[in-house]
């Protein structure tokens, strides 16, 4: 994926300017965190739609709040048009239509290829809140992904970028693309 597309998303991303209703259905706090999420979220969706893959959503607080940006069509639309240059759809888990890359896989794979869409759009250091969030923010049945995955994903997802053939077991991902 282009870097240009990247830094449109990011521009796109960063001047979102949020409503109170987006977080109409999004109960948790603090809701600075789950803005951040929502945010990151936003962002690894740019090199996901890039390579058309479906990536897994998780946190249920983020998901919560990208219902309630969807919602507000005028925006969400807008946005999709400046960050993507297309809109990004929906598809919650075993809805989307089997044509849709990656849809039918389990979420686990799903979950992989955001955390390589993650390290993707990351800026040096920047720490990603998604994995536990909805821990953080006292979900009753939280989501999220194990902080040791996380990391074997991402040094795996490195190697790769860097000329090596790296694949532990627990990595779905190839040539440092999502896949």
């Amino acid at each position: 994926m282009g870097s240009r597309r990247l830094a449109r998303a990011e521009r796109a991303v960063a001047s979102l300017e949020l409503p109170d209703a987006v977080f109409k259905t999004c109960p948790w706090q603090p809701r600075g965190l789950i803005d951040t999420g929502l945010r990151q979220w936003l962002r690894c969706c740019a090199p996901a739609l890039g390579h058309r893959r479906v990536i897994g959503m998780p946190s249920r607080a983020v998901d919560e709040a990208w219902h309630g940006l969807i919602l507000c069509t005028a925006l969400y639309s807008d946005f999709c048009g400046r960050a993507y240059g297309r809109y990004l759809h929906h598809h919650p888990e075993g809805a989307a239509p089997s044509t849709v890359a990656g849809a039918t896989d389990p979420m686990h794979e799903q979950l992989g290829r955001t955390v390589v869409a993650w390290s993707l759009v990351a800026k040096p250091g920047e720490h990603c809140v998604m994995w536990d969030l909805d821990e953080r923010v006292g979900v009753e049945t939280p989501w999220g992904v194990d902080l040791a995955r996380v990391a074997a994903i991402e040094a795996a997802a490195a190697g790769i970028r860097a000329g090596r053939r790296v694949r532990p077991a627990n990595v779905s991902i190839v040539q440092g693309n999502i896949a």
